[in-house]
């Protein structure tokens, strides 16, 4: 068994960390659980500037200077390359790059607009790419790391989330490009969740019932099970790149 010394934990643990959409639900818990392992946090947020701003408040009270906000609507590559050079300015460069940031409802197939396509393909595909191509250099560097959080519906698709699917599955396909591409410097792996926070829009009790039937541990998951999969990746599995790791329940089993 080979043992990281002092340094190197402390630089571990001291690592630049980007969470695009880590105002709230899942980003803001990865945030909080990875500040927790003593990481720097770099808080991406569209328009949940008083989520954004309560939780960088909460993580610098804890640790001064440990967490800042930044504001970019990631469909606009302007504002995107903006936001990566203002985090460069901030701390130097990046050690970690989560792609947590995603849009989800349903697209009735027979009344999808193009609107609705470039907003569901541009928030969890074409954002996560060029984030990845404005951060290669820092990260390569840095021998960071990127995880993409994508869906386990990415394999074969929610019934009616077609265009949501297809883009959850083209990131998922990015993942293993962008880990033959950037290696051998950049670890590049995501996290596949199940049923984890159930959507904001209405579902009822029976179709919440109906899901966890198909789980295998029968329960859904915790904002924390995802954290806990992301932190790993970012700080244990120095010798994984290219995968995705399920984070369902067993879910999958039963698909």
């Amino acid at each position: 068994m080979v043992e990281r010394s002092s340094d190197e934990d402390a630089a571990m643990q001291s690592r630049r960390v980007l969470i695009t959409g880590a105002a709230r639900r899942v980003g803001a818990i990865c945030a909080q659980y990875l500040h927790a392992r003593g990481c720097r946090i770099c808080i991406h947020y569209r328009s949940s500037e008083r989520e954004a701003s309560r939780l960088c408040q909460q993580l610098n009270e804890l640790r001064a200077d440990s967490a800042r906000i930044f504001q970019a609507d990631l469909l606009d590559l302007a504002q995107l390359q903006v936001m990566a050079e203002a985090v460069h300015a901030a701390w130097g460069g990046l050690d970690v790059l989560v792609n947590n940031a995603s849009a989800f409802y349903p697209t009735e197939i027979s009344a999808v607009t193009e609107g609705q396509w470039d907003d569901l393909l541009g928030s969890n595909l074409k954002a996560p790419f060029f984030l990845a191509k404005a951060f290669s250099r820092s990260l390569e560097a840095n021998k960071g790391c990127i995880v993409n959080i994508i869906d386990i519906h990415a394999e074969r698709g929610l019934q009616g989330f077609p265009v949501y699917s297809i883009a959850k599955a083209g990131l998922a396909a990015m993942t293993r490009v962008l880990a033959k591409e950037l290696a051998p410097a950049v670890r590049v792996n995501a996290v596949s969740p199940g049923a984890i926070l159930w959507p904001e829009h209405a579902l009822g009790e029976d179709e919440k019932r109906d899901i966890l039937t198909r789980v295998a541990l029968q329960r859904s998951g915790s904002p924390e099970d995802i954290a806990k999969a992301v932190a790993f990746l970012v700080m244990d599995g120095d010798y994984i790149t290219g995968q995705v790791i399920a984070v369902d329940g067993g879910r999958t089993l039963y698909c």
